[in-house]
């Protein structure tokens, strides 16, 4: 089937059509049973597309203006479209899709329509469903005056938004940028004082060196992984454990608890963070009554729609999606605090979280995203080339060497170590070029990327491949007959759906672009070739987000995990690492260790084992801390000990619910 025929008609008008497309689907849906709140729902959206067969030509690029990289200079620099014809360029393409929506529902003669049918298949709201749109038309509408020309006016204030004037450069390099080096440096001194309390010795008898740095994450999962994490980590925080914590480190929802940690909303207090999940999440995200009616009612109309009209006016080649429409709905749920009065716009930037790990006053938050790279192109020989087809084993063999890159976010950088290459947060957004950040012809660059866009992208579980659905939806139709014959098929067929993307991810603007002679030879060709990268939830690739505090120069050496996926006891997201930390030499990963499976011992062995692990005095947590030390000093004498018990470790790698290693 033809991606025409599949989008037709919803997606033809991409953002308004695409919230009304929602409205429909809720309403006509909810009459027989409830949505259920979690990320992988996007699975009910029908879109097709291959990643990698459509890639977007480059747009040509201004010549460079700007001063050498030493020098102060805002960088290349692009014609602004502040004097530009109303009429022409994205933003009018996307205000026109706003009114084909409209017109389309105005077209609607609903008096004409029985009115059995009418209560059968649409709710009371769907009847009010014009008039939000309406109103959103004129919001969206670049007219003197509007909701959209006050977005746009106060995008290029640098006392607003004054990372606008800023000087964007790309930093090439493995090691860590000096602002986290900074954080580290500060943050050892509260954990060391954190931990003598949690172990309830006198912090005079801590010794600095002792002073383990200790990372804790959670799992992708969507709103379930939210919720489930924000439980673990209070518990955590309640015990005084996370006060001992230098990094989390979230996929899909855990992300979404960590933007809401470090926010006004949640006051960097899970308890807090609780009662407001507890007050906004039970109703669901695409309920178009109250999504609409954020989207259309001050303040939280300009709330949520500054980064359309930024993204819109700013980026002349971004493309918005059904991501981008998600995230938007995210904000509308999470980003909202009760009553829908007090937003604040501080919460819409990833870097101004930075006000939070002043001093080292909290963990370093770390976000993740990755981006599938199938290589079929650099594969294919001079001939295929010609004719444009590749033969099997060129298919093959791209799929084999097909992998997913990662890129963490902090309020600090946006990073890839398999590019070696970041920016600053608050650059993320604007176009690059020869790694210098393009500003407009006013001399400004454009705001940096809203945390409504990230909040879609993190959480971007429903734009996997198809190979991924069928993974998820076989344990469903195993039962049916012909069963046999549908799972021969897909699974020979598997090696084209591993490559197909239903979904479009988003995308922001390629940082690394004219660079490609600077980064590593084993960076991808294809990434040169796109002006934009397309980035998705990261749980594709591991559903704990274990590599980016894996990585040199953080020294985590202990890992706290709470996984709270729907797969726990069938994927083994901890073994996933187990190649990860072969080829870069990590010592002391368990390798093979995975969850409890089904036959996991029973609630009363697991409480026996937290029992005996458990300190229960101050004698034992000393005698540990001294037998600790004590092996430290033994152990090059103790080297046929310690291999005798890593093999008796490695013929059981079953974790419990408690284990150190």
């Amino acid at each position: 089937m033809s991606r025409r025929l599949i989008l037709r008609p919803w997606l033809q008008h991409r953002l308004v059509p695409l919230l009304l497309g929602s409205s429909v689907a809720y309403g006509v849906f909810a009459l027989k049973q409830p949505i259920a709140n979690d990320s992988k729902e996007g699975k009910q959206w029908p879109r097709t597309s291959q990643l990698i067969a459509k890639e977007r030509p480059l747009q040509p690029k201004a010549p460079a203006t700007g001063k050498p990289a030493g020098e102060e200079s805002l960088g290349p620099k692009i014609a602004s479209d502040n004097d530009a014809d109303p009429d022409t360029g994205p933003w009018a393409s996307l205000s026109e899709r706003v009114a084909n929506a409209c017109a389309a529902l105005a077209a609607i003669r609903w008096s004409r329509v029985g009115d059995d049918i009418v209560d059968l298949l649409l709710p009371d709201w769907a009847m009010d469903l014009p008039v939000y749109f309406t109103k959103l038309q004129r919001e969206l509408e670049m007219a003197p005056g509007s909701l959209a020309d006050e977005i746009w006016q106060e995008a290029q204030d640098p006392f607003l938004n004054p990372e606008i004037a800023r000087r964007a450069q790309v930093r090439i390099g493995n090691d860590l940028c000096d602002e986290e080096k900074l954080f580290q440096h500060r943050r050892k001194n509260r954990t060391a004082r954190a931990l003598a309390k949690y172990l309830g010795i006198p912090e005079e008898q801590i010794d600095p060196s002792d002073v383990p740095t200790i990372a804790m994450c959670g799992s992708g999962g969507g709103l379930r992984a939210m919720v489930a994490g924000t439980s673990s980590y209070l518990s955590a925080q309640e015990a005084g454990l996370y006060d001992c914590v230098t990094y989390t480190a979230g996929v899909s929802g855990s992300c979404w608890l960590q933007a809401l940690y470090y926010s006004t909303i949640g006051k960097q207090d899970f308890g807090t963070l609780l009662n407001h999940l507890k007050r906004r999440i039970g109703t669901h995200i695409a309920y178009p009554p109250t999504a609409l009616g954020l989207l259309t009612a001050a303040p939280t109309n300009k709330f949520l729609l500054s980064g359309i009209v930024e993204r819109a006016r700013g980026d002349p080649t971004a493309e918005f999606g059904l991501v981008d429409v998600y995230g938007i709905l995210l904000a509308a749920r999470l980003l909202v605090p009760r009553g829908e009065l007090d937003v604040d716009s501080r919460n819409l930037k990833l870097s101004n979280q930075q006000a939070y790990l002043q001093d080292g006053a909290h963990p370093l938050p770390i976000y993740t995203a990755v981006r599938h790279e199938i290589p079929i192109e650099e594969k294919k020989s001079s001939n295929e080339k010609d004719h444009g087809e590749a033969s099997p084993a060129t298919k093959e063999k791209a799929k084999q060497e097909a992998w997913f890159q990662w890129f963490e976010s902090t309020p600090y950088e946006l990073w890839s170590e398999e590019l070696g290459a970041g920016i600053p947060s608050w650059s993320v957004g604007r176009p690059f070029h020869n790694g210098v950040g393009v500003v407009r012809e006013n001399g400004y660059s454009v705001p940096e990327l809203r945390i409504p866009f990230m909040l879609g992208i993190w959480g971007s579980a429903f734009c996997a491949t198809l190979s991924h659905y069928y993974k998820e939806i076989r344990p469903v139709i195993k039962g049916l007959v012909g069963f046999g014959g549908i799972n021969e098929l897909l699974t020979e067929k598997d090696d084209e759906l591993v490559k197909v993307h239903p979904i479009e991810p988003a995308s922001i603007p390629n940082y690394v672009l004219g660079l490609q002679d600077q980064l590593p030879p084993t960076a991808a060709k294809s990434i040169f070739r796109s002006d934009h990268l397309e980035l998705a939830d990261a749980g594709m690739s591991n559903n704990l987000p274990i590599y980016p505090l894996l990585r040199p120069g953080r020294g985590v050496d202990i890992l706290i995990a709470f996984d709270a996926s729907a797969d726990i006891k069938t994927e083994n997201w901890l073994s996933v690492a187990d190649g990860y930390a072969r080829q870069r030499g990590i010592k002391g990963w368990p390798m093979g260790a995975g969850w409890p499976k089904a036959d996991a011992p029973t609630s009363s062995d697991t409480a026996e084992q937290l029992e005996v692990t458990e300190s229960a005095s101050l004698q034992q947590a000393a005698g540990k801390i001294a037998d600790a030390r004590e092996e430290r000093r033994t152990f090059s004498t103790r080297k046929a000990d310690a291999k005798a018990q890593e093999d008796k470790d490695n013929n059981n790698n079953a974790l419990g619910y408690c284990n150190i290693w």
